[in-house]
């Protein structure tokens, strides 16, 4: 499909057997199916330090920051998956949000973005969710108004990792689609 939408896609977990990741390996199939060309990453390539405003003025934005800088700016849309610790975001997610933000110009500005989280609790990590499309409405994001929340993750995999949920994998494809016609405005 020669105008299709870019959607960058990450999640806020850096573990190796990650449920949101997992979950966001079906999102972005979903993405894909819907026409948009997803840019998958993960946060673990880009390090980063915490961020520290003395840490910036000594030594400028990490070479990492700019690389997701300009990764943001080059895709019209962002598939997010935000993980839930302690009821919030957690820290890779939000420090990394942070230094992008430090750019001359706010990279998130105008993108369009879907959040989407997983958990083995029965709440899915709709809190950080919440707290994700909040943060990125805050920084110039269109938030897709669907956003798939997966309770009981940890059961909702195959052994292939494939999500089993029927009702899951429709809501994930409402998001997906809806995620690519307004990104590719």
């Amino acid at each position: 499909m020669a105008n299709s939408p870019k959607i960058l896609a990450f999640s806020g977990s850096s573990r190796r057997e990650s449920l949101n990741q997992k979950f966001l390996n079906a999102a972005i199939e979903a993405v894909r199916t819907a026409g948009g060309e997803v840019t998958a990453i993960s946060l673990n390539d880009y390090p980063l330090p915490l961020y520290n405003g003395d840490l910036e003025d000594a030594q400028g934005l990490p070479e990492n920051a700019r690389k997701l800088i300009d990764l943001i700016e080059g895709h019209a849309g962002l598939l997010i998956a935000s993980p839930e610790y302690n009821s919030m975001n957690t820290p890779l997610l939000k420090n990394t949000i942070d230094w992008c933000t430090r750019a001359d110009d706010n990279p998130f500005t105008g993108r369009v973005a879907a959040v989407i989280s997983a958990s083995p609790g029965q709440f899915g990590g709709i809190r950080s969710l919440k707290l994700a499309q909040q943060l990125l409405l805050h920084l110039g994001c269109l938030i897709v108004p669907a956003q798939p929340s997966l309770p009981q993750a940890d059961k909702a995999f195959d052994a292939a990792g494939q999500l089993t949920n029927e009702r899951s994998r429709k809501t994930l494809k409402e998001m997906a689609e809806k995620l690519v016609t307004l990104a590719g405005k």
